[in-house]
């Protein structure tokens, strides 16, 4: 009976951290805003524009501090592989991946937070539920990869025009050389098209979505494992040292992951534009 009453106590320890602060919007629950996510990922665009505008107003030509050495690192790799990668002309593209990059890192950082430190300040401040990490929640992964699908029409367009566009989706891959041919081949080739583009924004915020949701699983599992049956919220949160402790080996390695996803997920922006911008 004990052994079942820590079993379910366990399970509302996990689902309650794997509960947004919600707001529905009007009384159905058709439309419901997570307010955790929006938050974060807005407080994570401040640090992000607040760190960047800092250092380049404090910007030096001599020898430069630690942080400005540290982003011009990131700055300078970045736009290599830009380079590298889109074959284009556009200086909107570098500043982008820049973006991408440090935002999904920042986003994707929240999960090194101790599980039960944010969700306790907020118990304190009167708030029930609280998730830190906006990339384990698909609405925030699948809003940016949305983003990046109208992006990569925007820039077939804006480098093709909207003739060139449009007469790709119908003579590529599959290219004829009678006219008879291409318009027998031309369904075909609109349906591979169609498949293709839809299948880039799902594998962009699944993808990303599935890394850090299993990631901040894991953390919550290994604070069970550490908490066992005793699941109070004084002796929860007075083990917030412990879970730090507890996890460590698998933060060395999640930062890893965490750096590899922020990577994927620009890369595959970058490649995606760049062959949206090239000519078939």
């Amino acid at each position: 009976m004990a052994a079942e009453e820590a079993t379910g106590t366990q399970t509302e320890y996990i689902q309650h951290h794997l509960h947004h602060l919600q707001w529905h919007v009007g009384d159905s629950k058709f439309m419901t805003i997570n307010i955790d996510s929006v938050f974060f990922l807005l407080l994570m665009c401040a640090l992000f524009i607040g760190v960047f505008l800092y250092v380049s107003r404090r910007a030096t030509s001599g020898v430069p501090g630690k942080l400005q050495c540290a982003l011009e690192m990131v700055v300078t790799g970045i736009d290599g592989l830009v380079r590298e990668t889109f074959h284009g002309q556009s200086k909107f593209i570098a500043p982008l991946a820049v973006t991408i990059f440090c935002l999904v890192f920042l986003m994707n950082f929240m999960d090194m937070v101790p599980v039960d430190l944010l969700p306790w300040a907020a118990h304190e401040a009167g708030v029930k539920y609280l998730r830190v990490v906006p990339t384990a929640d698909l609405n925030t992964t699948l809003g940016m990869a949305l983003g990046v699908f109208l992006l990569i029409h925007y820039f077939g367009i804006k480098h093709k025009g909207i003739g060139l566009f449009v007469k790709e989706a119908f003579t590529a891959p599959f290219h004829a050389e009678s006219p008879l041919m291409a318009v027998l081949l031309a369904p075909a080739n609109l349906l591979l098209r169609l498949i293709e583009e839809l299948v880039r924004p799902v594998s962009l915020s699944l993808r990303l979505f599935g890394n850090m949701y299993a990631g901040e699983l894991i953390f919550i599992l290994i604070a069970v494992m550490t908490l066992g049956s005793s699941l109070d919220a004084v002796s929860t949160y007075a083990m917030i040292p412990v879970q730090f402790i507890s996890g460590f080996i698998w933060t060395a390695f999640h930062v890893l992951v965490i750096t590899l996803q922020a990577f994927i997920f620009m890369m595959l922006t970058v490649v995606y534009l760049s062959m949206a911008a090239e000519k078939h």
